[in-house]
């Protein structure tokens, strides 16, 4: 931890708030947000370093909320073979669980770079705790990435599962249930993910297939609380959905086949309950696949087209009724890969009506909530992570999508990045 102060002073500040932006200077005091002085003006004290910030913008790092770090394709790091339906040979060829860290770590520090300085996962690709370990070393400091929730594997409760050598058993009902949960929080993951609707990526309907009774279900709300951890869920069609949320689950993901009734239990739970269409993945199935197999009829057979075209009816609803939905489009695939991720906030503004400023707030302060995290809010005593924008996101959230305009990147009072047009001096 620093012992000097650092003042982003003279730039125009969104606080994460949803808020205009205003004329602000932004005191940092080791990891932690000391002050933000509207107006600005604050005088420096001697030791203090100074970031002349005029002209750009100032705002919370950004939160990926659907975040898959053992995905393997990564901006510069393309891997074809993890294309599903088309391609799943990479599970013919698995990285050893070193091999495997070294990618969640190349990806984690990719989604820095891109100013996502905290992460809530989505889950994990393998049964091995890879991100449980991840999150340590970031926490730790032995590696470089956003701070993370860690989610598990998705349990997908079909009772013969593929294994490494061949297909296997697995039990199902409540008490198996019970027992998967309680599993992965022994092995230290914050949250776990289940796989409450199939999808139509594995067969035709498959996203009208509900695959947890509602005993199961509330059997995972119950063993989650007792032991101490979040429950995540895949859930498209309206009967998953009610699923998860009568059962207390934290994080739905994709959600797009909600029917009134889930639509008015999902207002009812708004301020216990967030969501993650995941739009990214589909805008890329249905708009920019061709390259790596998906063809407009190959997106048309996955489900994306439809998928697609049910988010843009349903996420301005939601938006309208106050639920909390954030960014996070389910980046790791050779068409959608990780560190495209802040593209999310331009098809929030472009397919579900939010204005900038919505989208911005998504992305900071629900990150924030979901994380049960003191980030995504420049507000006194919140952790310094803090993005100086060379162009205004609250006009055109666009700006966001390209790394050289984020002149200096900051978490936990550390710059990862600082540009040299970014004027530093010292008091």
């Amino acid at each position: 931890m620093s012992a000097q102060r650092v003042l982003f002073v003279n730039g125009a500040v969104f606080d994460g708030s949803g808020e205009p932006a205003f004329t602000a200077d932004v005191v940092v005091d080791g990891d932690t947000i000391q002050a933000v002085v509207a107006g600005g003006g604050v005088a420096a004290q001697p030791g203090d370093r100074v970031v002349d910030c005029a002209g750009r913008t100032v705002m919370p790092g950004l939160v990926e909320s659907h975040c898959h770090l053992t995905f393997p394709s990564a901006v510069g790091h393309i891997d074809p073979t993890f294309n599903p339906p088309l391609d799943v040979s990479f599970f013919h060829h698995m990285p050893t669980p070193d091999e495997h860290l070294e990618i969640a770590e190349r990806n984690a520090r990719i989604l820095l770079d891109q100013g996502f300085t905290s992460a809530y996962s989505a889950g994990s690709l393998t049964p091995v705790p890879t991100e449980v370990i991840l999150r340590d070393r970031i926490k730790a400091g032995a590696a470089v990435g956003p701070r993370m929730r860690a989610a598990s594997f998705e349990r997908d409760n079909n009772p013969v599962r593929m294994g490494p050598d061949g297909p296997q058993e697995q039990r199902t009902g409540p008490d198996a249930v019970r027992e998967f949960i309680r599993e992965q929080a022994a092995l230290g993951f914050d949250s776990v993910k289940l796989l409450m609707s199939n999808d139509d990526v594995f067969f035709a309907g498959g996203s009208m297939v509900t695959q947890y009774s509602a005993e199961e279900a509330r059997a995972a709300g119950e063993q989650a609380r007792e032991s101490g951890v979040w429950l995540n869920c895949h859930a498209q069609n309206p009967e998953s959905i009610k699923l998860a949320v009568t059962s207390g689950f934290r994080s739905i993901y994709h959600c797009s086949y909600a029917d009134a009734e889930a639509v008015d239990l999902l207002e009812e739970a708004k301020d216990s309950i967030f969501l993650s269409p995941a739009v990214g993945i589909m805008w890329a199935n249905v708009h920019e696949g061709e390259e790596f197999g998906i063809d407009p009829a190959t997106a048309e057979r996955m489900g994306s087209v439809k998928s697609l075209e049910a988010m843009a009816r349903l996420y301005p609803e939601l938006r309208k009724r106050g639920l909390r939905v954030l960014p996070g489009g389910d980046y790791g695939f050779p068409n959608n890969p990780i560190g495209r991720n802040a593209r999310d906030l331009e098809l929030f503004v472009k397919l579900f009506g939010y204005t900038p400023l919505e989208a911005l707030k998504a992305a900071t302060f629900y990150g924030g909530q979901v994380l049960d995290m003191p980030v995504g809010h420049l507000v006194p005593g919140h952790l310094a992570d803090v993005l100086v924008v060379d162009g205004d996101p609250t006009q055109d959230v666009t700006v966001l999508q390209d790394a050289d305009n984020l002149l200096a990147i900051m978490q936990g009072g550390r710059f990862h990045k600082r540009a040299d047009q970014l004027a530093l001096s010292v008091a």
